[in-house]
């Protein structure tokens, strides 16, 4: 595969992955970002850990969707994350999921 033809590949691969973002993101409450990976997810337990000094966090997402290409199934039931960097866990807020009806073509 040419240079080229790899990157279109990957930009396909990306818009196909937001869309179905978009498509999905309603079915979820809370959005989790990670230095790796990026999330949706009904339930989140954060818990703040250290060992010898070294704080880290263990996430539990339950019923969650994984923004990753690569990946075939996207819908997991559960994860576990295990990370030193910063953890961002916001709750969706429905109204702003809501396409405004003056948007709409009729």
């Amino acid at each position: 595969m040419a240079g080229d033809e790899l990157e279109n590949y990957e930009s396909d691969m990306e818009l196909q992955l937001y869309r179905e973002y978009k498509t999905v993101v309603g079915l979820f409450n809370y959005v989790v970002e990670t230095e790796r990976r990026f999330y949706l997810a009904n339930q989140v337990d954060v818990k703040t850990l250290s060992n010898a000094g070294e704080v880290y966090f263990e996430l539990t997402l339950t019923d969650a969707w994984v923004w990753d290409i690569y990946r075939q199934g996207r819908f997991v039931k559960a994860v576990k994350v295990l990370t030193f960097k910063d953890v961002n866990v916001e709750e969706l807020n429905r109204d702003e999921l809501q396409i405004p009806k003056e948007g709409l073509e009729s």
